[in-house]
């Protein structure tokens, strides 16, 4: 995908990864929208970045509320007429274990995991099939296969988010609207920075930001990374259940 005056939209772009793949893509020839719920730090953000003729958009929303994502799409509408790629990034993470058990943060990550995606796409879709063009890339997880100890609501999240986003890519590829899966591994961002365990092959934000935006350029159908991970990963999916479920419990959390 050729960048040269897209308008391109990333949510989550306050922080983490979504706020690394801002700022490098502010040094791209492209229109860019930045959604999140901290607008101070993406107005920092862009007043930081030199930039060319192209416009910047900063819009506060919390894509787990389906008005305030409806209310932010009228606006790109008003400003853009639509979008032509679309990085949804938008994610959190808790540990909940037994001793803090709350379907509350089950409630919020699948709000902002599944169904802020979710949300954004039922905008994003009646243009990009009216087009027939445009591309999505949803951020999942290398946790989407299996349920890691203390990260069940997180895992099951992700999980769901990347069998949604596999079958919109098989359904979308006639109208010629192209869908990438992100599957990052541990990356330092402030999310993880809460998680009391070792994290292997632990990324900086700015090198992920460079592997996804290279991935989107490619138009890979998943980007995942590290490959260290995304190895143990595969490995442990392979692990019988029962087998899994022993070595899991033997993990303190």
């Amino acid at each position: 995908m050729n960048f040269e005056n897209k308008v391109i939209l990333v949510t989550g772009a306050s922080s983490g990864i979504g706020k690394a793949i801002a700022a490098q893509l502010l040094k791209e020839n492209c229109n860019l929208i930045l959604v999140a719920r901290r607008t101070e730090v993406m107005e920092k953000l862009i007043s930081q970045s030199p930039r060319n003729n192209n416009q910047s958009l900063i819009i506060k929303c919390d894509v787990s509320k389906k008005e305030e994502v409806v209310s932010a799409y009228k606006i790109i509408e008003e400003k853009f007429g639509g979008v032509d790629a679309a990085i949804l990034n938008s994610g959190v993470g808790h540990t909940v274990t037994v001793n803090n058990y709350n379907s509350l943060y089950a409630e919020e990550i699948f709000g902002v995991n599944v169904l802020g995606m979710i949300y954004w796409i039922e905008q994003l879709l009646p243009g990009f099939v009216k087009k027939k063009s445009g591309m999505i890339a949803g951020v999942s997880s290398l946790a989407d296969n299996r349920g890691f100890s203390g990260s069940g609501f997180y895992c099951a999240s992700k999980a769901a988010a990347s069998i949604y986003l596999e079958g919109l890519r098989v359904e979308l590829k006639r109208y010629g609207i192209k869908v990438i899966t992100v599957k990052p591994g541990f990356v330092k961002t402030p999310m993880t920075a809460q998680n009391n365990f070792k994290m292997p092959f632990l990324m900086e934000p700015d090198k992920a930001a460079h592997i996804i935006i290279d991935g989107i350029k490619k138009e890979k159908r998943i980007i995942q990374f590290p490959w260290q991970t995304v190895l143990l990963t595969r490995i442990v999916g392979l692990i019988p259940g029962s087998i899994y479920e022993w070595l899991a419990s033997k993990t303190k959390m």
